[in-house]
């Protein structure tokens, strides 16, 4: 079975930017555990940003605070050494938080900072896409289920 990387707070662990987990109630994830196929990973926090810490959104190219400081290096790094996880454990798969700006798949926050959504991937989700690793978003459970049967 393929080890897959999963957003750290999926796993209920507390490390959003608000503080908390938002934990995925799935009973393959249970399964995941038991077979120790999970990564947890949380690339912001990997990249030097404190628990809890100012949201954050992307805005021309750039990670920015609600209160207006470039978190960008920080996402960027937390992004390398996601991959470089996936490289060491021959990750193919990942599973990350939707909306985040670094972990959205499908969606981020447009840099407003007014909780409007657009299409878009975060920072770590584009990474691993253009180095072949397949993202997921806890709203892709079943294709992510499908893809690893």
């Amino acid at each position: 079975m393929e080890k897959i990387l999963i957003s750290s707070c999926l796993l209920g662990t507390p490390v959003r930017y608000d503080g908390t987990g938002v934990q995925l109630l799935h009973p393959q994830i249970m399964t995941w555990q038991q077979q120790k196929l999970i990564v947890p990973f949380c690339p912001e926090v990997a990249g030097g940003l404190p628990t809890p810490r100012d949201p954050a959104e992307i805005s021309n190219d750039k990670v920015i605070t609600n209160i207006g400081d470039d978190v960008t290096a920080e996402f960027k790094l937390g992004a390398r050494k996601a991959l470089q996880l996936c490289q060491q454990h021959n990750i193919r798969f990942a599973l990350l938080k939707e909306s985040s700006p670094s972990c959205g798949r499908n969606t981020i926050y447009d840099g407003s900072h007014s909780g409007t959504k657009v299409k878009g991937m975060g920072l770590t989700a584009a990474l691993l896409t253009q180095h072949g690793i397949e993202v997921y978003s806890e709203q892709q459970m079943p294709a992510l289920v499908q893809a690893l049967a």
